[in-house]
């Protein structure tokens, strides 16, 4: 008797390991498991049928037990200078944003961990309409596997957790996902290629240390003054610089990798001389890079500092012994630079 489809389990939310178990568990080989996985994440079948070293008997099991969930492309935009931003529809008529960075030596794909987000940073469209849910593991992998064709000719090379959401938020899926991208049997990811980005939670950041996965870490900093971090990051309030400060250098430390700070400069808000010299005290001696993000506009209300503010703000990193880039934003016209996600859907109110 065929399973009902709403009886059925997502065969990609499922880890090596424990699809593994679920074989054992059912009477079938340890390495059927491992057979499905490079199926669907390197050969890319997504088909039972199709899986020809698996017994006829195998794949009619699969086909009763599992079915291969999907992600709806509802618009895609290009920008002017090569950027896409894809706006993903959920089995829930919820919406998400991944966007795809091309650049000479490698292609980006930067993926949303939520529907929404709960932190509320003042800068940040992300959070304009709340906090929905967390991504299951395999809506965080299929916007990967959704985006490889889009990509085609080119391959993606790295992946960052910068889209909607605060990816620590989600912290099981988030791991569960990553794993699936690094394994060997699955989307064989180089660790030093996937980067987490978070708003700044100091016991997820511990966790994660725990588990030395050796991924890249970037904080959302935007101030190294608490009472105007409180202002435009609310997180800080609960979790200050020092607390953030000590569970960044105890990850770097575990990794024996640099974190990066991201630092979006903000006119009349944290972009003074003071600011920059609070920003100089506060990262000397970590093991660091700092990522400079002139303000991109949105609906929000705030401006990026003038040409001559940012050079000033820079020379003080600079003779202070400070690394930094200065990055250009990608994508803003079509609002998929950093801050700028929002995942409205055509027709409600959306683009």
């Amino acid at each position: 008797m065929v399973i009902p489809a709403e009886d059925k389990k997502d065969i990609k939310s499922f880890l090596l390991e424990e699809l593994t178990s679920y074989c054992e568990q059912n009477g079938l080989a340890r390495y059927t498991a491992k057979q499905v996985f490079s199926w669907i994440y390197q050969k890319r079948h997504e088909d039972f049928d199709a899986m020809s070293n698996l017994s006829v008997a195998t794949r009619q099991f699969l086909k009763n037990k599992f079915y291969f969930s999907t992600l709806k492309i509802l618009k895609r935009e290009a920008s002017s200078d090569g950027t896409e931003k894809l706006l993903f529809g959920l089995q829930d008529n919820s919406a998400i944003e991944a966007v795809l960075i091309p650049e000479v030596s490698r292609y980006t794909l930067c993926v949303s961990s939520q529907v929404g987000c709960k932190y509320k940073c003042a800068f940040c469209l992300s959070g304009v309409t709340g906090f929905c849910r967390n991504l299951s593991i395999s809506e965080i992998v299929n916007q990967y596997l959704e985006s490889i064709a889009i990509a085609k000719p080119r391959v993606i090379t790295n992946i960052v957790f910068m889209g909607v959401g605060e990816p620590l938020d989600n912290f099981s899926n988030l791991v569960g996902a990553i794993k699936i991208l690094m394994a060997s049997e699955g989307l064989v990811l180089g660790k030093r290629r996937i980067c987490i980005s978070t708003c700044g939670l100091p016991l997820q950041i511990k966790k994660l240390a725990t588990l030395k996965l050796g991924i890249k870490l970037s904080v959302s900093l935007h101030s190294a003054i608490d009472a105007i971090r409180d202002k435009i990051m609310p997180v800080n309030k609960k979790y200050p610089l020092s607390e953030l400060m000590q569970a960044v250098k105890e990850y770097s430390n575990s990794e024996q990798y640099p974190v990066t700070f991201e630092y979006a400069l903000l006119k009349g808000v944290n972009a003074s001389r003071d600011d920059a010299l609070k920003l100089a005290a506060l990262l000397r001696g970590v093991q660091c890079k700092l990522n400079l993000i002139p303000y991109n506009k949105s609906s929000l209300n705030f401006l990026a500092p003038t040409v001559v503010e940012i050079a000033e703000f820079s020379a003080i990193l600079e003779k202070r012994g400070i690394f930094f880039t200065l990055r250009k934003p990608r994508g803003e016209d079509i609002n998929a630079a950093c801050g700028q996600l929002r995942a409205l859907i055509p027709g409600k109110g959306g683009q």
